[in-house]
C-alpha cells in the first residue's frame, strides 16, 4: 500500500521486564475524580464520571531511570500539573462489567496530564471543548508500564508528585470516586475499548502551576517512578 506522506510513526511505551512496547491506541483522561481535588475546582459529590481525550502523540515515553523533556507550551500562562495512575488496556471490549475490568488491564504506569488551565478555564466559561486546554502537544508524559501481576495492591497504592524536591500532590489510590473497575464499565460502554489504550485515571488534590526549568518527579506505590522537566 502506498501512502500520499508517510506515516507517522507508532506511540509506545517500554514494558519493565519485556522486550516488547505497549502501542498507544488512544489517550483518555478521567475528570475530577478524587475527592479533594474535586473540591479544589469547585465541586462536591459523587457526580457520573466524565471523560475526555488526548492523541496519541501527545504522549511523551520517559524511559526508567531518566527524566524528560517538555516544553513550556505555547498560549498559556497557567500551566498546571497533575499527576495520574495510568490504567493500560490489553484486551478490548464493550459493555465491560466492573467485577471482569481486571482481566483487560495489561499493567499501569504513572503519568501527568499537563494542563493550560486558564485556557481550560475560559473553554469551561463560555461552554466550549477543554480540547485546547488538555490536548495539546506533549501533554502526556508517561513512565514505563509495569504488568499487571507485578504491580502489587494498586487499589491501596500511594500517588505523589514533587516539584523540584517539595512536596505538591500526595494521597492514595483508594480515594479514587469511581475506582479502576467502574472506570472501564463507564468507559467500555460509551465506546469499544482496544488494545493499546491508556486510561489516565484521575489526579488527587494539590494540582499548581509550573514554571521553565522546574523538574517534576512523581510515583505509585509499587510502579516505576516518571521525572519530568519543562524546557
Amino acid at each position: 500500500m502506498s501512502y500520499v506522506f508517510t506515516p507517522p510513526a507508532t506511540v509506545a511505551v517500554p514494558v519493565l521486564g519485556r522486550p516488547e512496547q505497549f502501542p498507544v491506541n488512544r489517550v483518555y483522561c478521567v475528570g475530577r475524580n478524587y475527592v479533594e481535588h474535586a473540591k479544589e475546582m469547585g465541586f462536591t459529590g459523587r457526580e457520573p464520571p466524565f471523560f475526555f481525550l488526548k492523541p496519541a502523540n501527545a504522549v511523551v515515553v520517559v524511559p526508567a531511570g531518566q527524566t524528560g523533556s517538555v516544553p513550556y507550551p505555547t498560549l498559556t500562562k497557567d500551566y498546571h500539573h497533575e499527576i495520574e495512575l495510568v490504567v493500560c488496556i490489553g484486551k478490548g471490549g464493550r459493555n465491560i462489567k466492573a467485577a471482569d475490568a481486571r482481566a483487560h488491564i495489561f499493567g499501569y504506569a504513572v503519568g501527568l496530564d499537563m494542563t493550560r488551565r486558564d485556557l481550560q478555564g475560559e473553554a469551561k466559561k463560555l461552554g466550549r471543548p477543554w480540547d485546547i486546554g488538555k490536548g495539546f502537544d506533549q501533554s502526556a508524559p508517561i513512565g514505563p508500564i509495569t504488568p499487571a501481576a507485578a504491580a502489587g495492591d494498586i487499589d491501596k497504592a500511594d500517588i505523589w508528585l514533587t516539584v523540584n524536591g517539595a512536596d505538591r500532590q500526595r494521597s492514595n489510590v483508594a480515594k479514587l470516586i469511581w475506582n479502576i473497575g467502574e472506570i472501564i464499565e463507564y468507559l467500555s460502554a460509551a465506546w469499544e475499548l482496544a488494545p493499546g489504550d491508556l486510561i489516565y485515571s484521575g489526579t488527587p488534590e494539590g494540582v499548581a502551576a509550573v514554571v521553565r526549568g522546574d523538574t517534576l518527579k512523581g510515583g505509585v506505590t509499587g510502579l516505576e517512578s516518571l521525572s519530568v522537566k519543562v524546557a
